[in-house]
């Protein structure tokens, strides 16, 4: 025969030793929660984008016929640009086949 008395202690403590250990656990959770703050912590900076001498030479003189690139764009304001739609639909195919969205 058991005891009414001695099992209600058993079952407080059993309690307080549940509530302790969640306790614990939250307070694990919001140290793993919380931002980080270190000593010398190093701070994100913005990337950078270092060319070649030989880099910088191509970027600034652009290689191509402008008198050319006039006459396009002209004949194109004109609608006298000579347009094939089929072969505009199959480079566009090809490029989205490539990113995969087929």
């Amino acid at each position: 025969m058991t005891s009414l008395i001695s099992s209600v202690g058993s079952a407080a403590a059993q309690l307080k030793a549940a509530a302790d250990a969640a306790e614990k656990l939250k307070k694990a959770s919001e140290a793993l929660d919380a931002p980080a703050e270190r000593k010398g912590a190093v701070n994100p900076q913005e990337d950078q984008l270092i060319l070649s001498k030989a880099a910088e030479k191509a970027f600034a003189t652009a290689e191509f016929d402008e008198a050319k690139v006039n006459a396009i764009k002209a004949a194109l304001k004109e609608g006298n640009y000579p347009l094939n739609e089929r072969r505009i639909a199959e480079n566009f195919l090809a490029i989205e086949m490539m990113v995969g969205n087929t």
